[in-house]
């Protein structure tokens, strides 16, 4: 009988890691899951109720703080997805910012890796915030964009707030970082891979709602700070991209069950400007008070990104799923009530 491959998952409990769980969960994969507190019954029972997960779930205690507390999750493990990431700074950390507090993770967890025994990939969930298509020099757009594209980290981008900048930061400088390791020579050779991911939608299985299902839903819920960030991604990248959960967690599991010759992959299904999903919710809902101010003019950018199709990859869900999905999330967690 062929043995059943075993997965370490961190950020479980993410609005990505959860779905991915599941999934791995009724593919039959062996899922060690890292959670900041296992004292934390909310998160807990959350994962333990999947189907599947009495058989083949282990969860560890593990912070990316103290990220040496990963090895026993990591050992014994065929694959790493490396979800969690670092958004806030306890008052009392050893680090000086959220960036070099990623790094440091990344470094300890990539180098527990490299000493197990098991592991042969690791995927990163990258952000589509690392990869803007402006211009090291004037900050204008080039031509296209594509995976050789990163956020020049210099670029003073209008409605981006301190949290914003130190999260791009955080993100680009620690892609780059690990993708390297494709490049390094350590004691074992690790395919380092970069899942750059766009704004994610769809319906979820946690009861509160996601950071990103709050910026899908701004026009609609008349929320300035997520409208904002949803004006930022329009500025930065030349449109708003979007990608499906399900098609997401879809892409993770792709580029661990299957050879993979690239190391960076842009994960985004639809390109709207930020006037096309405006226009989508006037339409929808013709008696809702839509924001109506948007980012950006009419032409957007031309992407050029199918390394992931090249492989034989699909995406499944239209952008009208992805917009309607994450209407249904926002009001099965009481926003939106009065749609």
């Amino acid at each position: 009988m062929e043995k059943l491959s075993t997965v370490c998952v961190t950020g479980a409990t993410s609005y990505i890691g959860s779905w991915l769980v599941r999934k791995l969960l009724h593919r039959g994969y062996i899922v060690h899951d890292t959670l900041r507190n296992l004292g934390d019954e909310s998160k807990v029972q959350l994962l333990k109720k999947l189907e599947g997960a009495d058989e083949r779930l282990r969860l560890f205690e593990a912070d990316l703080y103290d990220a040496e507390k990963f090895e026993l999750a990591i050992n014994g493990s065929d694959f790493v997805f490396l979800l969690a990431s670092t958004y806030h700074l306890n008052p009392n950390s050893q680090y000086k910012d959220t960036t070099e507090a990623s790094l440091a993770a990344m470094y300890i967890i990539m180098g527990v890796c490299e000493r197990s025994e098991s592991v042969k990939r690791v995927i990163y969930t990258a952000s589509v915030m690392s990869a803007s298509p402006r211009k090291e020099d004037d900050f204008s757009f080039k031509n296209l964009m594509d995976e050789s594209c990163w956020t020049p980290l210099h670029c003073p981008f209008a409605h981006a707030q301190k949290f914003e900048q130190d999260y791009i930061r955080s993100k680009t400088s620690t892609e780059k970082e690990f993708l390297a390791y494709n490049t390094k020579r350590g004691k074992r050779r690790i395919k380092a891979v970069s899942l750059v991911c766009a704004l994610v939608g769809g319906n979820g299985i946690l009861e509160y709602m996601p950071g990103s299902i709050s910026v899908i839903i701004s026009p609609l819920s008349g929320q300035r700070l997520p409208y904002k960030r949803l004006k930022m991604l329009q500025e930065m990248l030349g449109s708003v991209p979007l990608v499906h959960i399900d098609d997401v967690c879809e892409a993770h599991i792709f580029c661990i069950e299957h050879e993979i010759i690239y190391e960076r992959f842009i994960c985004v299904s639809h390109w709207p400007m930020m006037q096309e999903i405006v226009d989508y919710y006037k339409h929808k809902f013709p008696n809702a008070q839509v924001l109506k101010e948007v980012e950006g003019d009419k032409n957007g950018m031309l992407f050029n990104s199918t390394k992931l199709l090249d492989l034989g990859f699909k995406y499944k869900y239209s952008m009208e799923q992805i917009l309607d999905g994450s209407v249904e999330y926002a009001r099965r967690v009481g926003s939106l009530t009065d749609l």
